[in-house]
This record gives structure tokens, sequence and C-alpha cells, in this order.
């Protein structure tokens, strides 16, 4: 199905903030992992200086934790305009948790050679999926909760609209039908009179005991 042009910037900025999650782990691991310091050792050399030199592996290892908060913060900057431009949050957090893992697979295994068994596809393949369906049942659930907000209309006898769910002058029995008090039958409407005057007298005659003690 082809993705109209329009919704294809959320999609971009989804994935690609995805990406920075990844690499935002990649730079956390180097900050602390000893490959790091193999790393700081092949530069100290490189600059005439001893590979066992501290500076150096200190200052890459503060590179390394800077790269970490600046994807960390491009991630979270992608994100959330991906939130704003999507039609729906559940899509963005799907293809972001997809790329997030496709990518840190990827890299792990450039960087880190460590070869993922197939466990952890499997794992990650059932975390998208269910992502997928959860959204899906809230955007379903969603969809029919704006459709009972809809207001019921109707058409009064003199034709104005009206509100079936507040207005005054639309009979109880008769407000979903948008049905005024003064189309109902005068047989009908003369005995909902009669129902309420009786109403009425009996609450009086039980507020005159009241009355009386006073």
């Amino acid at each position: 199905m082809d993705v109209p042009k329009s919704a294809r910037p959320w999609l971009v900025l989804a994935i690609s903030s995805g990406a920075c999650a990844a690499f935002n782990g990649v730079f956390a691991k180097l900050t602390t992992t000893s490959l790091t310091s193999s790393w700081a050792g092949s530069i100290a050399s490189g600059l005439h200086l001893s590979p066992e030199n501290k500076l150096v592996e200190y200052a890459v290892r503060g590179t390394m934790f800077l790269f970490n908060l600046l994807f960390n913060a491009i991630m979270w900057a992608l994100f959330t305009r991906a939130l704003t431009l999507a039609p729906s949050a559940i899509r963005v957090n799907v293809l972001n948790t997809a790329s997030n893992f496709l990518i840190t697979a990827v890299v792990g295994l450039l960087v880190f050679s460590e070869a993922l068994p197939a466990l952890w596809f499997l794992g990650a393949a059932m975390l998208v999926a269910g992502s997928v369906i959860i959204g899906a049942r809230e955007e379903k659930g969603q969809n029919k909760v704006e459709a009972h907000e809809e207001p019921l209309m109707g058409v009064g006898a003199d034709g104005v609209e009206l509100d079936g769910a507040v207005n005054d002058n639309v009979d109880t029995d008769a407000r979903g039908r948008g049905t005024a008090s003064s189309d109902i039958p005068g047989e009908e409407r003369g005995s909902r009179e009669r129902d309420g005057s009786k109403r009425r007298r009996h609450r009086e005659e039980e507020s005159e005991p009241y009355r009386d003690e006073e």
C-alpha cells in the first residue's frame, strides 16, 4: 500500500528516533567497555604517547559519554516530533522499537562482534507484534468512544434541529428520535399531565405533617 507523501515525515522521524536510541546504547556501552581501552591505546600510539596513557583513555571515554547524551537528546526530539505529526502514537512506538532492535543487532555484530541468538530475534518480533495488536485494539476502542460521544439530533415540528441529549423541549421518551413534546398525541399528553399532577399532590400530602408540627 502506498504511503501518502504527507505521512512520510513522521515515518522517517520515527525510524530515525529508533536509530538514535540504538546508537545511544552503543555509546553508553563504549563508555565502560574494555574495547574503548584498546581504542584509546591505539590513539595514544598514533600521538606518540604511551599506550597506557590514562589521560587519552579518559578523554576517549568522556567523548563516548558525550555522544551518548547527544544521541539521547536527538532521539527524544525526533520521537516527540513524530508523535506530533503521526495519526497514532502506537504506530510511532512500533516503528521506533522495530528500528531500535534491528539497528542494535547490526551495530552489535559490527562493533562488538556479538552474534545474537535466534531466540533474541524471536523475542523482538513478538514484542513488535504485541505492540501492533495492542495499538490496533486501542484505535478500535477510541473510534467506538468517539462514535458514542456524537450527540443525537432531531427535527422538531417547526423544522428546528433539536439536540436529543440536552434540549428540554424534547420529550423524555422520544429524545433519541428528536420528537418535540408538541408532536405527542393529545390523549397521551393529557395522561402524562394528570400523572404529573398526581405526583405533585402526593408530595404535598407527604409534606403536610411536617408543616403541622411547625
